[in-house]
């Protein structure tokens, strides 16, 4: 049965190895029927901000595979990055990065990696919520919800154990953040039970970022969080040699996008020299995404059996291990011409036979917890000493809540502060309940703002304190 993909050339180099891939899947004989859209550069051009248009939109829904070439985001304001907006508007909650090391044909510190990223891609920092508070303070949200955590987590179980992989590995900062990187270990906890046939381990992030520089042989599948996942991924795919040789799946409950993770290198755009192999490397992923694992397989080893026999493009050529230098066109056509035939030195892959991953988005129902307000943090825009505003804030305590606490970027400078921390014109004040008794009411926290509105003292944000079933939603200042 054939299968509807939406494809898009790009910008740069994007329509070269465009055109080049899909003349390897078409010999290959994958059953693919593909739809072409335009994006990126062009669809900017005509006042589409996010660089895709309604029509678009409507086949990447109705196809639900979407095999996209590198576009060029205009540099300036006023523009969104186009894989985040379809990362995000079409749920596509998991990036899936491979990297691997093709010793001795790309030149590597690390001739044995073989491991994979997997890349929360929706929420943390990405959300992209950020505010100017003050003269001096910006702030940007990390929003990281429990069902985001379950998903990739979950997809990352799945994928080690339909890949044959042995172990997944946990990176996150929860030493320091936590609530946010704490759920999503937390979580990890939760789901590796489910999975007894897979080693587990936890590492914080620098350390991980660390180990993968330095001894990345030593991984096999990484689940993170976006941010974390985002720079990870280009450590791991440039200890192997060369980022232009990475494909990466976007993986969702409904749509499913394939992509190299090269940009569109518009110096050497129409030149005919560019490596078509990211891309190619993305529709193998597509193709096994799709349950055509035997063209997959079969792609896959022309590809490798053509890498080592020295058949390579300007990117990877080096004299000692390349036998001829090629360019786009003539790269397709030898990988071409060895379908069917499998590497000798490369370890052979093998995708028929096998099913799809089996993405459900499946999550644990959360209970609604007993949710009690026990305070407020007011932030201000102020400038002068923690002294003066703890002076005047006090005097605004009544009606059920009294300031216990003062920070400036985190840290507690009221009462009892050290005169070297350094402050900015931007502070937290947290007042909270005098009685515990009794949960606070909205109109306390209303009344509370008039006071410090009416003392003529500029509120930029509030947070209010909440406890979930006893335990405290919110954390302490640093050195409270």
């Amino acid at each position: 049965m054939t299968t509807p993909i939406t494809i898009a050339y790009g910008d740069g180099i994007g329509p070269e190895i465009m055109e080049a891939t899909l003349r390897i899947l078409t010999a290959a004989g994958a059953r693919i029927a593909p739809e072409v859209i335009e994006i990126g550069e062009k669809v900017y051009a005509r006042g589409e901000t996010a660089g895709i248009d309604a029509a678009s939109w409507e086949s990447l829904r109705r196809t639900k595979v979407f095999l996209k070439a590198p576009i060029t985001t205009p540099q300036g304001g006023g523009f969104k990055s186009l894989n985040v907006t379809v990362r995000k508007t079409l749920g596509l909650y998991a990036n899936v990065r491979p990297c691997v090391s093709y010793h001795p044909y790309v030149a590597t510190k690390h001739e044995k990696v073989d491991l994979v990223i997997v890349r929360e891609n929706e929420e943390d920092l990405y959300a992209g919520i950020e505010h100017r508070q003050s003269d001096e303070v910006y702030q940007c949200l990390k929003l990281v919800s429990r069902p985001g955590c379950e998903k990739i987590v979950r997809y990352a179980f799945e994928y080690a154990r339909a890949n044959g992989r042995k172990r997944v590995t946990c990176m996150t900062k929860d030493n320091i953040m936590k609530l946010t990187d704490g759920l999503f270990h937390r979580v990890f906890d939760e789901v590796k039970a489910e999975y007894p046939d897979i080693e587990t381990n936890h590492m914080i992030i620098d350390i991980g970022a660390a180990r993968l520089a330095t001894r990345p042989e030593d991984f096999d599948v990484v689940v993170t969080l976006n941010l974390y996942g985002d720079i990870i991924s280009d450590i791991a795919a440039e200890v192997t040699g060369s980022v232009g040789l990475g494909g990466s799946s976007n993986i969702g409950d409904q749509c499913a996008m394939f992509e190299a993770v090269h940009g569109s290198a518009p110096d050497i755009a129409g030149r005919g020299v560019a490596n078509p192999s990211g891309l190619l490397l993305a529709a193998v992923m597509m193709l096994v995404h799709i349950g055509q694992g035997d063209v997959a397989e079969k792609v896959h080893n022309a590809w490798l059996a053509t890498l080592e026999e020295g058949v390579h493009t300007g990117d990877i050529y080096h004299e000692k291990v390349s036998e001829l230098q090629v360019g786009t066109s003539a790269f397709a056509d030898a990988v071409i011409e060895r379908l069917g035939r499998r590497p000798s030195r490369f370890t052979p892959v093998n995708y028929a036979g096998g099913p799809p991953i089996a993405v459900s988005g499946r999550i644990t129902p959360t209970h609604p917890a007993r949710k009690e307000l026990v305070g407020v943090d007011v932030f201000l825009h102020w400038r002068g000493a923690a002294a003066a505003l703890g002076a005047q804030l006090t005097r605004l305590n009544g009606d059920g809540l009294t300031l216990s606490m003062i920070s400036n970027r985190g840290v507690k400078v009221w009462p009892n502060g050290l005169p070297e921390t350094f402050c900015t014109d931007h502070w937290r004040c947290r007042f909270v309940a005098t009685d515990s008794a009794h949960p606070l009411q909205l109109s306390q926290v209303l009344s509370l703002l008039m006071r410090v509105g009416n003392a003529h003292l500029d509120f930029v944000k509030t947070e209010h304190l909440y406890t979930f079933d006893g335990v405290s939603g919110f954390s302490l200042g640093q050195g409270q």
